[in-house]
């Protein structure tokens, strides 16, 4: 009679991804953000792993968590093994015989910079599927399945990333409003319009212009960018334009920029590839389209 004893069962998965992403991102609620759950599920997925162990890995704190030098010392291992998976995977995908080119963009980006160069992608490209996702948070390229992103942020200056342009920001409104404007302090008595992503806009070009704005907190707030612009073309306001983003309503004169100040944020229109991805010609295509410098 043959014996079956039971084999030791290893901790799961998802503990050990929430391991590895709170211990690389720096914390319960980065990593949550990251996978898409909540801040309590990585604790408990983490509390399940260390009971299993019987090791701690963090250090709770009231300030926030930080790694156990048992922790610090297991995590590379685990973020070169999930690294590892998610190129197995992303080769596993490539061998579909109707492959799709997936996009993870800005909201505002996918809408106001995207939008009118999708006619040209569909040119170059007539068999192309596409796939655009609308995210908040660049992703991680090396673990998620998407091929390209293009957000406005700071450059890291790493393989895989094209710079198309730097981020600069400036009022803009509707000629209406503009033709009543002649200095920039008279955007005191204006309505201005924010968008909740970048609420710091008005502030950080006052700072650098040295304006003196006395309603600089006031004014509708808007969490999708494209809204805010849209009510900037109606006349509700004057909306701290991003260059890449209104250039295309500045063009057409729907949009005005009633002064000369611009201000650098530091940022850039980024897009970025995994870098240890084996772009199709399909991704090498579409990326020279999307690197072609703004206007």
């Amino acid at each position: 009679m043959s014996v079956s004893p039971p084999r030791p069962k290893g901790p799961p998965l998802n503990a050990l991804r929430a391991f590895e992403a709170a211990g690389r991102m720096g914390g319960f609620a980065r990593a949550a953000e990251e996978l898409g759950v909540t801040p309590g599920a990585i604790s408990q997925h983490i509390s399940t792993l260390e009971g299993w162990t019987g090791t701690l890995l963090f250090e709770r704190r009231s300030q926030g968590v930080r790694l156990t030098k048992t922790g610090a010392d297991l995590l590379p291992q685990f973020s070169a093994a999930f690294d590892e998976l998610g190129h197995a995977v992303r080769a596993l995908r490539a061998t579909t015989p109707q492959p799709t080119l997936h996009l993870a963009l800005l909201p505002s980006i996918a809408q106001l910079w995207l939008a009118p160069r999708l006619p040209r992608l569909r040119a170059a490209l007539p068999g192309l599927k596409l796939s655009v996702s609308a995210v908040e948070t660049p992703p991680n390229l090396d673990r998620e399945l998407f091929d390209l992103s293009l957000f406005i942020r700071k450059p890291s200056h790493c393989a895989g990333e094209t710079v198309i342009c730097p981020d600069v920001i400036f009022p803009v409104c509707s000629p209406e409003i503009a033709a009543h404007l002649t200095t920039p302090d008279q955007l005191s008595s204006q309505v201005l319009l924010h968008d909740a992503t970048w609420f710091g806009d008005w502030a950080l070009w006052a700072d650098h212009t040295g304006c003196f704005l006395s309603n600089i907190a006031s004014g509708p707030q808007f969490s999708l960018y494209s809204l805010a612009l849209e009510e900037a073309r109606n006349g509700a306001g004057v909306l701290m334009g991003h260059r890449c983003l209104v250039q295309a309503a500045l063009d057409a004169g729907d949009l005005v920029q009633p002064f000369r100040q611009i201000v650098p944020t530091g940022k850039a229109l980024v897009l970025e590839t995994a870098q240890s991805a084996k772009l199709s010609s399909e991704a090498q295509v579409a990326m020279q389209i999307l690197a072609e410098p703004c206007a």
